[in-house]
């Protein structure tokens, strides 16, 4: 039988969160604070996160009265990172939670979490196997809590991320070239443009001077109907702008 929270925080009632401001680790945060525990907040700051994640999880630190650290990192330095293959994942989670880890022990924190949940699908995920070798606990998981258990009880306690939509960093944007700080930004303007124009949950993928805009489901249709303005829009940074044919499932 698994640890419930409650039991997980009391057991570990000291530790370091590695705090992205998205649903699954707002819930955990909210739980490590209401269970009494001692918890180090982290939020590690690169090329790799779009400014609204930080000002989520200001957001949610202000709202529950703790500190939040924000450890700035470049990513970028590390050659393995930037050439942007199949182990990508792996080296940028080597990267900055051992940067985590570092300052968290530094801090005296010992032990470290993040916000894997039991739904997380982890078989050939570079970036769960470097957390595993750095003995990077992940509490949802081991209680088995499930995304849809977060977002049903992010809602019941109030919490603004309760449905706020799944979100993979943005060097899941750039597709088939090494990474860059201007593919990256411009992927972070790109998605800013067409989330201006109502859209939520979609992805805008940058392949050299193409831009392919993924649309949930839900938004297909209005995406088919105001191409024109996304294409116009976009035509800023890229020299084409195509919607990719296949609707996104949308990820709650």
């Amino acid at each position: 039988m698994s640890q419930t929270l409650e039991e997980f925080f009391k057991e570990n009632n000291k530790i370091a969160l590695g705090f992205s401001g998205g649903t699954d680790s707002a819930f955990l945060l909210w739980n490590a604070v209401h269970y009494g525990a001692d918890v180090g907040i982290y939020f590690a700051k690169s090329a790799f996160q779009p400014l609204f994640e930080l000002e989520d999880a200001r957001r949610l630190c202000r709202e529950l009265g703790v500190q939040l650290r924000v450890l700035e990192l470049d990513v970028l330095q590390d050659a393995d990172v930037v050439k942007n293959d199949e182990k990508r994942c792996y080296y940028c989670k080597n990267q900055i939670f051992g940067a985590l880890k570092r300052q968290a022990l530094a801090d005296g924190y010992h032990v470290i979490i993040d916000g894997t949940n039991a739904s997380d699908d982890v078989n050939d995920r570079p970036g769960y196997q470097a957390l595993q070798e750095m003995e990077v606990r992940s509490p949802l998981r081991e209680c088995k809590v499930t995304k849809a258990d977060v977002r049903e009880l992010s809602k019941e306690i109030g919490l603004f991320t309760a449905e706020k939509p799944s979100y993979a960093c943005l060097a899941t944007r750039v597709w088939e070239h090494p990474l860059t700080t201007e593919s990256l930004a411009r992927a972070e303007k790109a998605e800013a443009m067409v989330a201006a124009k109502g859209f939520s949950d979609f992805r805008v993928r940058c392949q050299y001077e193409k831009a392919i805009l993924q649309m949930n489901e839900d938004q297909y249709d209005k995406a088919v109907e105001l191409l024109p303005e996304l294409q116009e829009a976009l035509g800023q940074l890229f020299e084409k702008v195509v919607l990719d044919e296949a609707p996104r499932k949308l990820l709650m």
